[in-house]
């Protein structure tokens, strides 16, 4: 048992006044061991005593979300609310102090002066940011809806978005949800924060059922319930992204590449697959796609995919985590209504690579 070891080490650090490196020891042991309340406590305290605040809550809250039988959840949830609110004091009074340049690593020096909102100082960011995670999904969505080429087609939108309906009611977080189809045939995916989700046109011509699209819906509804874009915008991570590929170039492929941590990943195949099961269709939706994706014999591998390291192992864990939870591998498939969609969308995808073609030849 290596528990008792590694709080004990934290402790001794602690108290030589290392408190950094105290964090660092927490923080690999909880990835190790991410059903171990203890570390989870150790590792919070030790973000708040950091003032990390906005860590310490995303902490308590993915733990809350991931565990919700555990007897300590509801707990767990007032701790994300007790620190997310010290967050938010320290914005406040980082404003009035006018000390922005220091609140956020990476999003205060870079100031959005790309083309996510257009030029915002820091102020407006920090101030984007004290609104919350969804403040920030909502503008950059705005900006990604006058760039990006989107399907119109009703049918199409109707589709994605029942299947989104079925899986938010599982998500556990009363964000204004959106789901976007980006008419692009290569296979991606992404989530912003506040539950704005877009795929590319590929995701539904390139998945075999509505319960393999359901996957990776659940997958990308995941990532946002756990705030992983929230994380990476405030450490400057997803704006950096997004600045990168905007204005839209005429090329859909690799829209975003989000660098997802390892936990991240793992956090959002258990939280996904959950949602995915709750919902009523089959269980194994995201890792028959994810087997799919891997048998392809391509030179490269789709962007959804390159973008998600160890495909193998993650596949591993989908396969156990489906066993152990007993979830139900034979429910609702939607092949059939799956491939009347993918009929109708092949024809939008078709004129818009034209269209793109021509553009390239000018």
């Amino acid at each position: 048992e290596f528990i008792p070891a590694h709080l004990k080490y934290a402790e001794v650090l602690t108290r030589y006044n290392r408190d950094s490196e105290a964090l660092e020891v927490l923080e690999r042991a909880y990835q190790r061991y991410p059903d171990r309340v203890d570390l989870l406590k150790a590792k919070i305290e030790a973000q708040a005593k950091a003032e990390q605040w906005l860590d310490a809550s995303l902490a308590a809250r993915q733990f809350a979300l991931l565990y919700p039988e555990h007897p300590e959840a509801e707990a767990f949830s007032a701790i994300a609310d007790t620190n997310l609110r010290r967050f938010q004091s320290s914005l406040r009074s980082q404003l009035r102090g006018n000390a922005i340049a220091n609140v956020l690593t990476g999003i205060a020096g870079y100031a959005l002066t790309g083309n996510i909102f257009g030029p915002l100082s820091a102020v407006e960011t920090t101030v984007l940011l004290l609104r919350g995670e969804s403040a920030v999904g909502d503008s950059i969505t705005h900006q990604l809806r006058r760039e990006l080429p989107l399907v119109e087609d009703e049918e199409i939108l109707a589709y994605v978005n029942e299947v989104g309906e079925k899986l938010i009611q599982q998500t556990g977080r009363d964000f204004n949800y959106e789901f976007h189809v980006i008419l692009d045939d290569r296979l991606n995916a992404f989530a912003l924060p506040g539950g704005k989700i877009f795929i590319n046109a590929g995701a539904i011509l390139k998945t075999n059922s509505e319960a393999e699209l359901a996957g990776l819906l659940a997958h990308e509804l995941a990532h946002a319930v756990l705030s992983h874009g929230f994380q990476l915008a405030t450490s400057g991570g997803l704006i950096g992204n997004i600045a990168q590929y905007l204005p839209y170039g005429g090329l859909a492929s690799n829209l975003l590449v989000f660098s997802y941590s390892r936990e991240m990943e793992r956090q959002a195949d258990e939280l996904g697959t959950r949602i995915l099961a709750a919902s009523g269709y089959a269980a194994d939706g995201m890792h028959n796609l994810m087997l799919t994706l891997a048998r392809e014999d391509t030179p490269s591998p789709p962007a959804w995919l390159s973008t998600h390291p160890d495909t193998k192992e993650r596949i591993h864990n989908l396969e156990r985590q489906i066993l152990q939870s007993g979830f139900n591998r034979y429910a609702y498939e939607g092949v059939e209504r799956h491939a009347e969609i993918q009929e109708r969308l092949k024809p939008l995808v078709e004129a818009e690579n034209e269209r793109r073609e021509r553009r390239r030849r000018r």
